[in-house]
């Protein structure tokens, strides 16, 4: 089996220590730039199966790199997780924007980023589909009639809160900021009354019950519903 390539691009040679040793150990194949001139031209020339960015680098910055990926056809679909400190998060809405998969904040925990890795692999590796009926946990989710059931008991949602909850359900396990949501609904066959994500993620947990707790905030970025370990 083909072990997935990892291009990690970033100046901290103690962070690049710490993903390298982990990488190796759980069978990825690893390489690196420490900065973002040499980082896009190893994207170009390695075509890897994810890249890992910092946001600040010398001679060129991660945006400025996801936005390259993101807009070159040979490129786009390579996942991108961003690489951050947590006074960025302006940074990391735009690289979300421009594309990005998922980001971590330094300092993180080495297993997590892995288990964001190994998320957004999967993801990666399995069609992308609109399953007409989707379920977590005891919700049952079906799309085409626009209903919601928690065991065989309806929950009436809004139009906006259906649409909310389909999108977050679709990208399990990543996150999506707040303008994404707007615009995938706006793309949908829904409509938006109140244009404040925050209200309708309100009344949503509401209605889905006060032990819900799957759909997560990432303060400052959007919201992100949990992933499956």
């Amino acid at each position: 089996m083909k072990k997935p390539k990892i291009l990690l691009i970033e100046d901290e040679e103690d962070i690049v220590s710490l993903i390298k040793l982990q990488a190796e150990l759980a069978g990825y194949k690893f390489t690196s730039e420490g900065d973002g001139l040499n980082g896009w031209r190893a994207v170009e020339r390695e075509k890897p199966d994810l890249v890992l960015l910092d946001i600040m680098l010398p001679g060129q910055g991660g945006l400025d790199i996801c936005r390259k990926i993101k807009s070159h056809p040979d490129l786009k679909e390579i996942p991108v997780i961003m690489i951050s400190a947590k006074s960025e998060e302006l940074d990391v809405v735009l690289g979300l924007e421009l594309g990005a998969d998922d980001y971590v904040t330094k300092p993180f925990s080495i297993k997590v980023l892995f288990s964001r890795i190994r998320a957004v692999l999967r993801r990666g590796s399995e069609p992308v589909k609109v399953e007409e009926v989707m379920t977590f946990g005891p919700f049952t989710m079906d799309v085409d009639k626009y209903q919601l059931r928690k065991y065989d008991k309806p929950i009436t949602l809004t139009l906006s809160e259906f649409g909310i909850l389909k999108r977050l359900l679709m990208s399990k396990g990543r996150v999506l900021t707040r303008n994404q949501l707007l615009d995938d609904l706006q793309n949908s066959d829904g409509f938006i009354v109140d244009r404040n994500i925050d209200v309708h993620i309100a009344s949503l947990r509401k209605k889905l019950g006060p032990n819900f707790d799957t759909i997560e905030t990432v303060r400052g970025v959007g919201y992100r519903f949990k992933d499956e370990e």
